[in-house]
């Protein structure tokens, strides 16, 4: 694709032109990937210790207790990794019922929101199928920043202070992230020498300790005295699971995202509306553009919110919810001039951290991995430093929901990772992180990218909005005034956010320029986090 490589957008950034990149929210974690293609690793290697790397450097969004997910193409064919945790086995609706009443509300923070954490698993995984360096070498880097510190720098710095006095009080938080009883400040030396401990035991035994070891043990023993529930046994008997991206045809490309239980079919739906409409005919920062992918975006989100869970509770498949004749029928329902509040469609009828690596033997990996909610459940386990995710709070206590919790199913996720393909071939892995924002970031970039020729750190850098509920929408401050007052006036409820970190996601891309021996990729970072992409 011929791109416009001039930048209309304000950014501290430039495209990154080689053969073989790394772009992460976090240049250490970046250069961690570096170094493991310098010695003679690939993609895979490299997206294992960026990862390792990014729990210490940008442990608001993520830890040693995170989930994740994967889309990799291995130089013939595109795989997909589920690596979300499952509920511990004495999760049931009366479980919670019995504990905190009979609401149904589940906790926000705290042992009992915390499922089986994916996120290791999900590198050992990865490094037996794909990866050529030994496992323990990619968590050298990790082990070494941990240990020694890193200075703080500031997005991170800012997400860190800002969650400090709600976790304060949290088991094993105040230990674990406030070394002088504050969050640091900007510039100071982070020191995780729990953590690096625990690297190393992952290191030795290749993920085992995590899983029915002495690190699962550990975890077993700070819950129990936590009030929660978790055991090691619940850890022995995680696996994460290898699966078929699902996708949908944009333009002369294919989407690639993971299926339920995620929530990327959100973006395949809104591009699957977007393709009813000459989108390109609109400026591209213009009102008329803005709406059109509003509108479709709130469309995808209605029907993910009522019927997506783990597929094996769902009343509709994702095959029927990508239909052409549905979202045809669903694209009929927008209206130029009027904002709407969407419900779902009758279908029977008809904290995170993003990554992504590529290097020049074709390998390319989209990674993302998170504690949800910034910290997560804002519980440290002192011994090896695992900051532990709080995914079961996204569980539904109402029968009625697919969504509902019960032992050992995994709950609906957020996370997603992309990846795009024109004629069977690779053509660009991305993803933006941040809860709900990122499918509708993947969309945002991607028609920016497809339909208006910009290359991806413009479209990267541009400003972005974000759906809320109902007709309320956010959007960045740096947006064009008249595109603000255009949307207001079809009746968007319309919220004007100087706080992009918060709001508007963060994203990471790299895209195929050609051959990658000949020609290598581009790859870019988002200037809303504190990242770099990196290549030689």
């Amino acid at each position: 694709m011929n791109f416009d490589f001039s930048n209309p957008y304000t950014t501290t950034r430039i495209p990154v032109f080689a053969r073989n990149v790394v772009s992460t929210s976090h240049p250490l974690a970046a250069q961690a990937g570096l170094r493991m293609m310098l010695k003679g690793g690939n993609a895979v290697d490299a997206a294992i210790a960026a990862a390792a790397a990014i729990t210490i450097c940008e442990p608001v969004s993520n830890g040693l207790g995170s989930d994740a997910f994967c889309i990799l193409w291995d130089g013939k064919e595109l795989h997909g990794l589920n690596a979300s945790g499952r509920a511990p086995q004495t999760w049931t609706p009366e479980y919670f019922k019995r504990k905190y009443g009979e609401s149904l509300n589940l906790p926000k923070r705290g042992m009992d929101t915390v499922t089986v954490p994916g996120a290791v698993a999900s590198w050992v995984a990865m490094s037996e199928k794909f990866g050529k360096l030994a496992f323990a070498d990619l968590l050298e880097p990790a082990i070494e920043i941990a240990e020694r510190g890193y200075l703080l720098p500031p997005v991170v710095q800012q997400k860190w202070a800002a969650a400090t006095p709600e976790l304060q009080s949290l088991p094993g938080f105040a230990q674990g992230f406030l070394p002088w009883g504050r969050a640091p400040n900007v510039g100071e030396l982070f020191q995780f020498k729990a953590a690096a401990h625990g690297l190393r035991k992952i290191a030795e035994s290749k993920g085992a300790a995590m899983y029915g070891g002495e690190i699962a043990a550990a975890i077993e023993k700070f819950s129990n005295a936590n009030g929660g529930s978790i055991t090691a046994a619940d850890f022995a008997a995680y696996k994460p699971e290898w699966v078929k991206p699902i996708s949908k045809k944009y333009r002369d490309h294919e989407l690639h995202e993971i299926g339920p239980n995620g929530q990327g079919i959100a973006a395949l739906i809104a591009l699957g509306i977007l393709n009813h409409f000459d989108i390109a005919s609109h400026k591209v920062d213009g009102v008329d553009s803005q709406h059109l992918q509003i509108e479709a975006m709130k469309l995808a989100f209605a029907d993910v919110y009522k019927f997506v869970a783990e597929p094996s509770s769902m009343s509709v498949t994702p095959e029927q919810m990508l239909s052409d004749a549905y979202l045809a029928s669903r694209a009929k329902l927008i209206r130029m001039d009027k904002a709407q509040d969407f419900q779902a469609g009758n279908i029977a009828k008809g904290g995170t951290i993003y990554l992504t690596a590529a290097d020049e033997n074709g390998m390319m990996v989209s990674f993302i991995q998170s504690n949800y909610m910034g910290f997560g459940s804002g519980c440290v386990e002192p011994t090896f430093g695992v900051s532990l995710q709080n995914r079961g709070h996204a569980f539904s206590l109402d029968p009625a929901s697919p969504n509902v919790v019960a032992p050992g199913k995994r709950p609906f996720h957020t996370i997603i990772p992309a990846f795009l393909t024109k004629n069977g071939q690779p053509v660009m892995s991305y993803g933006v992180m941040g809860a709900n924002m990122q499918p509708q970031g993947h969309m945002q970039t991607l028609v920016r990218m497809l339909d208006y020729g910009q290359n991806p750190q413009a479209a990267c850098d541009a400003p972005r909005w974000r759906f809320n509920q109902g007709v309320e929408i956010n959007v960045e401050a740096a947006m064009n005034a008249q595109t603000v007052q255009g949307l207001i006036d079809r009746g968007h409820k319309t919220e004007v956010i100087n706080d992009s970190y918060q709001d508007f996601g963060a994203g990471q891309f790299i895209w195929r320029a050609g051959d990658p021996k000949s020609q290598g990729y581009v790859a870019a970072s988002d200037a809303r986090r504190d990242g770099q992409a990196v290549g030689f």
